[in-house]
């Protein structure tokens, strides 16, 4: 069973939004969604400043499986980036929800609605 903790909101591809009250947030890609993809070996992420709409690519992350692209959970805009993970991606595999988070956001608006609460991405993974 994945790890899904419930002050995340998800997006149906498997990212989570974890938001602050200053209206910041931080992005990556969940536990079941490393766990799908195998060991992470790179990831690619947009520079700060950059804007983001809600289901637009914004990166990719490369595993010894696969190459898959990550999709933004919200409208924002990139405030910083994790660029520890530029030397070590595996963060991602060992800690995808504090050390392995991607980006810190400025939301454009509320959250939005179409994300999941934890008990219905659990679902979602089934």
């Amino acid at each position: 069973m994945s790890n899904i903790p419930a002050e995340l909101r998800y997006a149906k591809s498997h990212e989570w939004l974890q938001v602050a009250a200053d209206g910041t947030a931080l992005v990556g890609i969940t536990d079941y969604a490393q766990s799908s993809l195998g060991d992470i070996t790179f990831v690619q992420l947009p520079k700060p400043g950059a804007s983001l709409s809600a289901g637009a690519s914004f990166g990719v992350v490369e595993s010894v499986k696969a190459a898959s692209d990550l999709y933004a959970p919200a409208d924002c805009t990139v405030l910083e980036v994790n660029t520890a993970l530029d030397s070590a991606p595996e963060t991602v595999n060992r800690d995808p929800y504090a050390e392995g988070w991607m980006l810190k956001v400025k939301l454009a608006g509320p959250v939005p609605a179409e994300l999941l609460d934890a008990d219905a991405y659990a679902k979602h993974v089934g």
